[in-house]
């Protein structure tokens, strides 16, 4: 297997950080796309502490993307952001030497959160597989039709929906052009669909210090699992155990730091 390759916002706030850190030892890398301020600073030093590379990085005067989170019993409660800083009027605009770059690596995985989604097809056009993580904008009928038809996989939060609406959820998007997808769905599991099958993961049950970061966690052991050749039954356990083991730990893999 090659490496895994993450197009991610350059966020403060951990999102796309826990993904890339567990695919770390897969030995991928990764574009960052942020800001020149005091948050973005600390991204870059958290990112050094932990070895990742980031020679490829764009940086551009301005807000680094950041979210406001607090905890309320332990799940993880959005109190706003910047909408993703200075990407929004600055996205992420790949070159010739990227698209060589990224045609080294076996996988490319991004988000809603990137704005990146007019650069899916030139990443489709170097060979890879492409994963994308929807977040709660599955509910939104114009971008589920720009990304389909480039993602392998899709990851979608349906923590508020029940099992039977998170399968109805599946084949919709199956139906817009998604080959697999993984319906997150919290302390309730997971539900996997490619067309053919469903797939029900239960959750591995831990006393929760802070949700933050757990539905990155699932995505990154999934697909690690499924890059190693693993079968979709055998990658959903891989998930749904690292995302527990998330769930113990205050902001996913700590790094905090007080901003005024």
């Amino acid at each position: 297997m090659r490496q895994i390759y993450s197009l991610e916002d350059y966020v403060s706030r951990r999102a796309g950080f826990e993904f890339f850190r567990v695919c770390k030892a897969a030995g991928g890398r990764r574009i960052l796309h942020g800001g020149t301020d005091q948050e973005a600073a600390h991204v870059v030093w958290t990112l050094d502490e932990l070895g990742i590379e980031h020679g490829r990085c764009r940086q551009y005067e301005g807000e680094n993307g950041c979210a406001r989170v607090t905890l309320e019993d332990g799940d993880r409660v959005f109190l706003g952001s910047n909408k993703g800083g200075i990407a929004k009027e600055r996205p992420l605009q790949l070159d010739e030497e990227d698209l060589k770059y990224i045609s080294g690596f076996s996988h490319v995985h991004t988000s809603n959160n990137s704005h990146f989604d007019s650069q899916l097809a030139l990443v489709k056009s170097t060979g890879v597989s492409l994963s994308y993580d929807f977040s709660g904008q599955w509910k939104e009928e114009e971008k589920v039709a720009a990304v389909a038809p480039y993602a392998d996989y899709v990851f979608l939060s349906c923590g508020s929906v029940s099992e039977e609406e998170a399968r109805d959820v599946c084949r919709r998007m199956k139906k817009a052009g998604c080959r697999k997808i993984i319906a997150t769905r919290g302390s309730h599991g997971a539900v996997y669909y490619d067309g053919e099958q469903f797939l029900v993961q239960p959750p591995k049950l831990v006393k929760a210090v802070d949700t933050l970061g757990a539905g990155d966690s699932f995505a990154a052991a999934f697909l690690l699992s499924v890059l190693k050749g693993e079968t979709a039954d055998r990658a959903l356990p891989a998930g749904a155990e690292f995302a527990a083991k998330t769930c113990l730990v205050q902001g996913a893999f700590g790094f905090g730091k007080q901003f005024e």
